[in-house]
């Protein structure tokens, strides 16, 4: 699975996605549940706009220094006889892992939670190979067993399925036999995993933040998956994006301590793994052989420009448990891995405009994006700058827009056009108006209404209530 998610338009994904009222309850109820989780959290740590303070520094002062940190990561991986390769596009990375599979005659890959690896298509690449790949993350599973079937979410990829769906997955695919009590599913699949971690000859994972100053690489999990991945494989391939990146563990741990309360409004999650090379001497498990792929894919393009501030992301989807746009048409519809806020930021500078340019204008710019992020970054000024952008400099608004545009340029620059403009407002629209709103609306409004009604013009326009007005006072 690549970045983009399928060939449909982003139109036709949101059409679809807003009859969809399984998947519309559920992510509403686990936005409720993660927001109140998350505030709870914070609350508790207390000091909360500090913390954030702090985390927008330490991701700031690693991206403008970036070179340093990712030459200190390589030296320190290799002195403790780690690989380290720099792949500048997503094929790079995907032939490096695929040549390391192939000298170690690997035929079986177990694999830890990775978004990046979704962003690159990894798991395709190495089928095709003839490799077989299992995702251990019991989210990511169940998407794999129903014939892969994309993430929706950044942190809970299954969000949009019940227990009753999973249920039927795992008949089908497992041959399961009993209920759809998730404690029953969660121990079935675990039985079935645990021959796949014993069996398989390469283990990949992706990485939360990598250590510069000791070359470590840090796993944040609530399962273990990723402990069996990196310790019981002879070969372990760990797999970053380039800005993924922390000068000491003393920062490390700030941001963990972000990313949990962040992501699940946990104090700490049941494991946070620091994995450092290949194993050494006296150690009592991990790999024999470490591979360490540092991802740009287009990140170098994006660092020095006013987009820099959206590679602070420490990926815990708080501004996607908080957006309104999200909660009614899912993660899905975004037609990216990457869902929600950060997705409709960060999607179109990976991916382009071609594919995504619509992603920007799924936001009402209402702010709760931005206040929710703990590293501080600007979600809704970013995407107002993409429409910017789009509009301005790659010139991609619809004829439509720009004859709108320029019409109501041309009316408001005009006294007396804009004035017999608001006159006739109220006439010219009373056949698209019902109880003063207008629910199927002409031209522009089509689509606005076609989401939500829109308010019908006054008949009376403020200006002459305002005469109106001030001719009462005076009589007074």
């Amino acid at each position: 699975m690549a970045m983009k998610i399928s060939d449909e338009k982003f139109k036709d994904l949101v059409k679809d996605n807003l009859q969809d009222t399984f998947m519309r309850g559920a992510v509403a109820g686990a936005q409720e549940r993660l927001r109140t989780r998350r505030l709870d959290a914070a609350e508790e740590l207390g000091n909360w706009e500090e913390w954030r303070s702090h985390g927008e520094e330490i991701r700031k002062h690693v991206l403008e220094h970036l070179d340093y940190y990712l030459h200190e990561l390589t030296e320190n991986v290799e002195k403790r006889g780690g690989h380290v390769f720099f792949a500048k596009t997503a094929d790079e990375a995907n032939a490096y892992v695929r040549d390391v599979i192939h000298a170690k005659n690997g035929k079986k890959v177990v694999k830890s939670k990775s978004m990046v690896t979704e962003e690159i298509g990894l798991n395709q690449v190495l089928e095709q190979e003839g490799c077989e790949v299992i995702e251990t993350d019991l989210g990511e599973y169940i998407l794999q067993l129903d014939e892969h079937d994309p993430p929706s979410h950044i942190v809970a990829p299954a969000l949009h399925k019940n227990k009753e769906q999973i249920r039927a997955v795992f008949a089908e695919k497992l041959d399961y036999k009993l209920s759809s009590k998730p404690e029953e599913l969660a121990l079935h699949a675990r039985e079935k995993l645990r021959q796949e971690f014993l069996t398989a000859d390469i283990g990949i994972t992706g990485c939360n933040f990598a250590i510069s100053e000791s070359g470590s690489v840090s796993l944040v999990t609530n399962e273990g998956n990723a402990r069996l991945v990196s310790a019981l494989p002879k070969t372990q391939i760990t797999v970053m994006g380039m800005e993924r990146v922390v000068p000491t563990f003393e920062e490390f741990e700030v941001l963990v301590s972000l990313l949990t309360r962040s992501a699940v409004g946990q104090k700490l999650t049941s494991y946070v793994t620091a994995l450092t090379g290949p194993r050494q001497e006296g150690d009592a498990d991990g790999p024999e052989e470490f591979h360490l792929v540092i991802v740009d894919n287009g990140r170098s393009k994006i660092l020095g420009t006013e987009f820099q501030s959206v590679l602070q992301c420490i990926r815990c989807a708080a501004c996607i448990n908080v957006c309104p746009v999200y909660r009614h048409i899912g993660g899905h519809s975004y037609n990216s891995i990457y869902p929600g806020p950060i997705g409709a930021v960060l999607t179109p500078l990976l991916g382009g405009y071609d594919d995504f340019k619509e992603l920007p204008y799924a936001s009402t710019l209402c702010g709760a994006c931005t206040d929710a992020c703990p590293v501080k970054i600007p979600l809704h000024e970013l995407l107002h700058k993409h429409r910017q952008v789009i509009v301005e400099k790659e010139g991609r608004a619809p004829i439509s827009e720009k004859l709108a545009m320029k019409a109501f340029g041309l009316g408001a620059a005009s006294n007396p056009i804009y004035g017999a403009g608001s006159k006739m407002a109220s006439t010219m629209m009373k056949p698209f108006t019902k109880n003063d709103r207008i629910s199927n609306g002409p031209g522009p409004l089509k689509a606005w209404t076609e989401i939500r009604e829109f308010p019908a013009p006054n008949k009376q326009r403020f200006r002459d209530w305002f005469k109106d007005h001030e001719k009462g006072g005076d009589d007074k």
